[in-house]
């Protein structure tokens, strides 16, 4: 339990990296801009000329300020896609959609029951007996104020709900919402739900955010110090990020009003005071979450590189000084320390914890010293060039950061190098001969704690039916391609010969057609559920050759010899061939046809499945109209996204699929348009598809209007009541039960 906790937390902090990966830039832009158009700074240095107002660049980086400003202004939804997207197992693209929508579902509950409950008047000013700062403007919604809390709750809540249903099976008149696209219909339900919730109880979380927030900054100095070596301490574990970002971005870090706002969180304290023409020094209690990383990142570190570089066999200097120097150069110009605390963490666990202890009082030396030095991601010499010494050292008292420094070079090395001849410790440059000279990552110290890229180490197992499919195919490495229409499964193989359709009929597939290299699958409309399981087994897949055995009855490489025999259960010679004797049986449905044309039995067909009735009994028509319209009323059950086929539910519960042309779905909707969209009620006659039947026909297999009935039962059949001419909704043909 606790490992899958810990495996969880580990998720949660990866995914925070997506939207933090922004600040830089935005950063980066806020920064030059807001520091290249003070107007103290270009009149200190005479630049009015260059950089006044009026000025073509004064314009530019005013623009640029605005850019950076508008990304931390909006990082709550940001965040809710950003962790929706890295929370999210497969198909990301539709958990970003679903927590985009949920994030505004949510927050425009809020606003309703803000102006319901008297909180919003109908002016839309702020009822007086609310507090100040606990209502706020997210994205032009007024709504409570949340900050990036908000963002996170629909990322992960948007992200459970994707990772649960995504591959969710619907019956088959509801079939075309299931899989990924249920994911957004289920988020905005349950979203409008939070939003009521949330408007009861997210005043209780923000008075404990706002007293967990009190005892930190309650704790003064100390308080700093705590936080430095909890930081720290995490970092091993990936789990640093889950700790920082809500004293960075929330109430937890602290509240300031600046410019007449309300702003929570440190690092939004700084940038909003960043924006601020009027601020003489930024604030040192905003900034202590991150100010003392210049210290050690800077200085500290490097310091413990050239100690391990001193200590490092005469023989493997040259060797070591390389990799020491680009590790410490990255941590003094980027901030990224991995390449050299894992090392030590690696293979002297005590000198990680002295890293510990000296980085977590420099958190606090710095709050001490009053420096207030902002960064966007970590503290390398970039974010002190621009959040320390461009905006100036009567800001920042960023030039106290070098004393400092240098004292922290000074303790980091002679201590490593201390405890590293005492010891005897094997840092880089004294492993054993037999050892290689390398620098660690955090890859291998999970590797050293047992874990895999997934966090277990073991590769992901597939589900009885993908490795069935896998087997049948022949195998990962003869698969090329994988895709699947509005019911069949289509794959590409290299080696058409090591296909077994012995095996995939083991998968109860309605039919199996092979043409050449290419191998289509009928299961239906559950069709892209098994392509999505299919794909996620194949990534953990041995990439090897399946050689079946030789298989008794097997078709030839055409797969023609018994299309029509791979009928589920339903390939009577009789019904195959279309001949029933007329009069027999009753009839239980008249059947109006969509389109006029030349009606024709199924078992004319030019697609083998549809012709072997592998899909169901049904009729075509060769269109001589480019129009097809509802037989019945009816309602909509899907519109294929490439609009060739239509779904519909009779007010009977028959359940039929109206498909125009064969291969038409290569077409991607090309010479189609859709009258009616998923879940539309028609009435009969009502316009459905129209289509380009001259285009049809140059670019696609046939023309012919396939109707097929998905859902007859047992004893059922379809019957045409005449052969030839037929006009839209004329009486075309029957269902006969027996």
């Amino acid at each position: 339990m606790k490992d899958k906790i810990f495996g969880v937390l580990q998720r949660v902090g990866r995914s925070f990296m997506l939207p933090i990966a922004i600040l830089p830039v935005a950063g980066l832009l806020l920064g030059i801009g807001s520091s290249f158009t003070n107007a103290t700074m270009i009149e200190t240095y005479g630049l009015e000329s260059i950089l006044g107002e009026g000025t073509i660049l004064n314009a530019l980086l005013t623009i640029m300020s605005s850019a950076g400003n508008v990304i931390f202004d909006n990082l709550p939804l940001i965040f809710a896609v950003g962790v929706a997207i890295g929370m999210a197992k497969k198909e990301k693209e539709v958990a970003a959609l679903a927590a985009m929508i949920s994030f505004f579902v949510m927050h425009i509950c809020i606003n309703a029951m803000l102006e319901i409950r008297g909180d919003i008047l109908a002016d839309g000013t702020i009822a007086e007996h609310v507090l100040d700062g606990t209502i706020t403007s997210v994205c032009g919604i007024q709504s409570l104020q949340m900050g990036v809390f908000g963002g996170i709750i629909v990322g992960l809540g948007v992200a459970a709900l994707h990772n649960r249903f995504y591959k969710i099976q619907l019956p088959n008149a509801l079939s075309f919402f299931g899989g990924s696209r249920f994911v957004p219909i289920i988020s905005t339900i349950t979203y409008v739900g939070v939003g009521i919730v949330m408007y009861f109880v997210w005043p209780f979380v923000q008075d404990g955010i706002y007293a967990l927030g009190g005892l930190v900054t309650g704790t003064g100095y100390f308080g700093t110090l705590i936080f430095g070596i909890i930081k720290r301490a995490l970092i091993p574990f990936g789990l640093h990020h889950v700790f920082y970002l809500p004293f960075w971005q929330t109430a937890v870090g602290g509240t300031m009003e600046v410019a007449g706002q309300v702003v929570q969180g440190g690092q939004n304290i700084f940038f909003a005071q960043l924006a601020d023409p009027n601020t003489v020094h930024f604030s040192a209690d905003a900034t202590r979450y991150f100010s003392g990383e210049f210290i050690f990142m800077i200085f500290g570190l490097p310091g413990a590189a050239l100690a391990m570089y001193r200590c490092a066999k005469p023989e493997k200097k040259k060797q070591v000084g390389g990799l020491l120097l680009s590790a410490a150069l990255a941590s003094m110009m980027t901030g990224i320390t991995e390449p050299i605390e894992f090392s030590f963490l690696f293979v002297a666990p005590m000198l990680f914890v002295v890293q510990v202890i000296l980085a977590g009082a420099a958190y606090m030396i710095a709050h001490i010293l009053n420096i207030a030095v902002g960064l966007t991601f970590s503290g390398g010499f970039l974010d002190l060039l621009l959040f320390g010494i461009l905006q100036g050292n009567e800001k920042t008292s960023w030039l106290l950061i070098i004393p400092v420094g240098i004292i922290y070079f000074c303790l980091y090395y002679f201590i490593f190098k201390f405890l590293i001849l005492k010891f005897n410790l094997k840092t880089p440059g004294r492993e054993d001969d037999d050892e290689e000279t390398k620098l660690y990552t955090k890859a291998d110290y999970r590797a050293k704690q047992g874990g895999g890229a997934d966090g277990n180490g073991a590769p992901a197992a597939g589900d009885e039916k993908s490795v069935l499919i896998i087997r049948g195919l022949g195998g990962k490495k003869n698969i090329s391609d994988v895709d699947c229409c509005a019911t069949r499964l289509r794959c590409t193989v290299v080696k058409p010969e090591l296909v077994s359709e012995s095996i995939l009929k083991a998968t109860s597939p309605s039919g199996i057609i092979r043409k050449g290299q290419g191998i289509q699958i009928i299961y239906g409309p559950s069709v892209a559920v098994i392509k999505s399981n299919l794909e996620d087994y194949l990534e953990t897949a041995p990439n090897e050759e399946y050689i079946p055995d030789n298989e008794i009855g097997n078709t030839d490489a055409s797969g023609e010899g018994d299309a029509a025999a791979a009928d589920n259960g339903g390939g009577q010679a009789d019904k195959a061939s279309g001949n029933t004797p007329a009069g027999s049986g009753q009839v239980k449905k008249v059947l109006c046809s969509p389109v006029s044309g030349e009606a024709a039995p199924i078992t004319d067909a030019s697609d083998e499945a549809f012709a072997g009735k592998m899909m169901g009994d049904g009729y075509i028509v060769r269109p001589s109209e480019g129009m097809a319209y509802a037989p019945e009323d009816a309602t909509v059950s899907f519109v294929f996204p490439s609009k060739h086929a239509v779904g519909l539910l009779g007010g009977d519960g028959v359940e039929y699929l109206i498909h125009i042309g064969v291969d038409t779905v290569n077409l991607n909707g090309e010479g189609f348009e859709a009258f009616v969209k998923d879940g539309d009620s028609v009435k009969k006659g009502d316009k459905l598809i129209g289509f380009d039947i001259e285009y049809i026909k140059e670019h696609a297999k046939s023309d012919e209007c396939i109707i097929v009935f998905t859902s007859l039962q047992e004893g059922e059949e379809v019957r045409l009541a005449k052969e030839g001419p037929v006009n839209a909704l004329d009486e075309a043909a029957e269902i006969i039960s027996f």
